[in-house]
């Protein structure tokens, strides 16, 4: 496909987006850096980010990065009400791109009324207005993108939030091997050799097909969550996936009786080399058993020495992989219809 057509496709220019991803994330940095985010955090016990979609991934990937680091639980809020041990010895980070996600915004009232600590990152909208309201610190973050593709703004930071609150320790080493990885493969997956292009190879694979992720549940479980929300956002594909060792014990005995289904689905094995030894050897086994089903089976591996770099190698393949299959389906990745219609109707209800 020339970079013509695929032009004619991305009418909303996707591809800029994905390629300027690098630059995103060094303006993110600036804002982390810059922020005013005055906040009393002893007493602390517990951290809880309120978002859905675009605007909870990066709280997702915040759980997943610190999860042997942080002293205190850190959960993901994805629900208009709060778990009810949220209160003033909770730190609840308000996370909604547009400012405007009804959700979120139902929460952010809550908090308020339980006393919660509360630490607010937007664009604009409600959130900002009720963040001015009750003086709660607010990181003001760019406006005007799909909030799948704000990625670095909802996650960088918050990254440096907490380093500057105390909660983790300072992370540059691990942002600057992060940023090199970045520019490189923004060179990589940008190639209009598509027999060279990695996530053109890969988005080949899953053109017209059911695709079904699997990772480790360590760390990697929101790489997953988020190749799944990419490809089904981005490349209007249906996308599936679980986690293990947890899928072996169940979904893996799932993989029988739908044979002729399971011959057209597409198997990516999300790996990283810090995997548990034992999931390791499951996701081996595992491969295996589903070869027996379809001859689809495919293992990513992640890059890069630290964790950080790790992660972002697989979500940066992931969401250029969604690109392509969007472009190779005919569809332009940007526009997410469904979800405008829900939306209206839900406001008129």
């Amino acid at each position: 496909m020339t970079p013509e057509e695929i032009n004619r496709i991305d009418r909303s220019n996707m591809f800029s987006l994905l390629r300027d991803f690098p630059a995103q994330v060094r303006e993110a940095l600036v804002i982390g850096r810059n922020a005013d985010i005055r906040l009393r955090t002893t007493g602390i016990r517990q951290i809880v980010v309120c978002g859905l979609g675009g605007s909870a991934i990066g709280g997702d990937l915040l759980r997943s990065y610190l999860a042997t680091e942080l002293r205190v639980p850190f959960s993901v809020n994805r629900m208009y009400t709060l778990p009810k041990y949220v209160g003033p010895d909770t730190l609840v980070i308000i996370s909604s791109y547009s400012g405007n996600t009804e959700e979120t915004n139902a929460a952010h009232r809550e908090a308020l009324k339980r006393k919660a600590k509360i630490l607010c990152i937007s664009s604009n909208g409600t959130t900002a207005k009720l963040a001015a309201r009750a003086h709660s610190p607010f990181i003001k973050i760019p406006g005007g993108l799909p909030p799948r593709a704000a990625l670095a703004y909802s996650f960088f930071p918050l990254l440096l939030a907490l380093t500057r609150l105390g909660f983790i320790k300072s992370r540059q080493k691990e942002i600057k091997e992060t940023l090199a990885l970045l520019d490189t493969k923004a060179g990589l997956y940008t190639s209009s050799d598509q027999t060279t292009n990695p996530a053109y190879v890969l988005a080949e694979r899953l053109k017209h097909r059911i695709v079904i992720c699997y990772s480790s549940t360590e760390r990697f479980d929101t790489v997953n969550t988020r190749w799944r929300g990419q490809i089904a956002e981005n490349g209007k594909a249906l996308a599936f996936g679980h986690v293990l060792p947890e899928m072996n014990h169940n979904e893996l005995v799932g993989w029988k009786v739908l044979e002729r289904e399971m011959r057209e689905m597409q198997v990516i094995f999300l790996r990283d080399k810090e995997d548990h030894p034992r999931v390791q050897m499951r996701m081996g086994i595992t491969g295996e058993v589903l070869a027996r089903y379809t001859d689809r089976v495919t293992e990513v591996w992640s890059e890069g020495e630290g964790l950080l770099a790790r992660l972002f190698s697989l979500i940066y393949l992931g969401d250029w992989v969604s690109y392509y299959l969007a472009i190779l389906h005919g569809e332009d990745p940007t526009p997410v219809a469904v979800i405008d219609y829900l939306k209206t109707s839900l406001a008129q209800r």
